[in-house]
């Protein structure tokens, strides 16, 4: 029962971090405390935060363990989307509205993932193994879904006809419902059903990297749903702070959904690189593109669903340029896994991409 106590004292924390923040620390964060406590406060919660989503991942990767591909690795990318979504609906209810925050956040990850993640990926595989192989049926799959999805809910809104208050027509906003949650169902079905070998890396066996003794089923599904729990009540104080240093900073309102996703993606980025050392691409790949698939399609429902219910307006149109990157780097993802097979340069090149996102957010 204490080594029990050890492992998960990090849950006593986030209750106890709960009880403050809702008692009196959300009241301080927002009644003009000096520089020092504010710092002090801000840096407690995003380190409570921090250590309860790496927890959802610790025992979401023992289910994996237990469970095996492909339903391990989609449980950990459930996880985490789910964390976000939680993450991007608080910032939105919290402070002034925000309807860019939510189109903001999801190319936030597309580029964050599929270029910066990636990049790191492929650069450091590519320089420690020259080539590295992977299921190239698996990563169609995936592009497959993601490359008419990001297009639909990133760039078509763009196109289309828009009511007094700038927001879309019902008719596509349902259009987009639908077609989110259809074809992510749709891949499902194929993910855990119809071609789960597509999945696997038969010559390199992905092996998940748990660290704590395994328990039972049961215990790490209760577990993770507590510290999602954890995570949920304490986001909303958490986006106090991100909308507070973004307004103090006069930062671009972009910056605050990059923010949001570099926290939540943390572990699972740390997690995939570690795969890459250990020459476990497909893990990694079916970890990011996981992630980039489920973003999109779960969180465009999410979003519309909160914008209308609270009658918040919402834009998922891309800016011009924004549309730009997000081509190429659509592009630049299918030709670097276009072979089974990649190595360094596809790091690099993917690695240039998002650092002109970068750059692009501050011109």
């Amino acid at each position: 029962m204490l080594k029990l106590f050890k492992q998960e004292y990090t849950m006593l924390i986030g209750i106890i971090a709960i009880l403050f923040f809702k008692l009196i620390g959300d009241n301080l964060l927002g009644s003009g405390l000096s520089a020092i406590p504010y710092a002090l406060i801000t840096g407690v919660l995003f380190y409570v935060v921090m250590t309860a989503i790496f927890a959802v991942v610790r025992h979401s990767d023992a289910l994996a363990i237990k469970l095996g591909d492909p339903y391990g690795t989609l449980i950990l990318t459930l996880s985490v989307v789910l964390l976000e979504v939680i993450m991007v609906s608080s910032v939105m209810l919290t402070g002034e509205s925000n309807p860019v925050l939510a189109r903001d956040t999801m190319f936030a990850v597309v580029m964050a993932v599929l270029n910066g993640f990636v990049g790191i990926t492929l650069l450091i595989g590519g320089l420690k193994y020259h080539t590295q192989k992977y299921n190239l049926d698996g990563i169609k799959a995936y592009l497959v879904a993601i490359i008419p999805l990001a297009t639909l809910c990133l760039v078509l809104p763009n196109f289309t006809s828009v009511d007094a208050l700038g927001n879309m027509s019902l008719g596509l906003t349902w259009t987009l419902v639908l077609a989110s949650v259809a074809l992510y169902g749709v891949f499902l079905f194929v993910q855990t059903r119809s071609h789960t070998h597509f999945f696997i890396d038969a010559d390199n066996q992905d092996d998940h990297e748990h660290h704590g003794p395994l328990q039972s089923n049961g215990f790490h599904t209760i577990m993770l749903v507590s510290y999602l729990l954890v995570v949920i009540l304490l986001a909303k104080s958490l986006a106090l702070p991100i909308n507070d240093g973004i307004s103090e900073m006069g930062a671009p309102a972009a910056l605050g959904g990059l923010i949001v996703a570099l926290i939540i993606l943390a572990p699972e980025a740390v997690g995939a690189v570690k795969a890459a050392f250990t020459n476990q691409l497909q893990r990694a790949m079916n970890l990011f593109f996981g992630s980039v698939l489920a973003t999109i399609a779960l969180t465009v429902p999410a979003v519309l669903l909160i914008s209308g219910v609270m009658n918040e307006p919402i834009r998922l149109g891309l800016d011009p340029a924004e549309m730009v990157l997000l081509g190429a780097t659509l592009l630049m993802t299918s030709v670097s896994f276009s072979s089974g097979r990649t190595n360094s340069l596809n790091g690099a090149t993917h690695l240039v991409l998002f650092f002109a996102y970068i750059i692009l957010m501050f011109d």
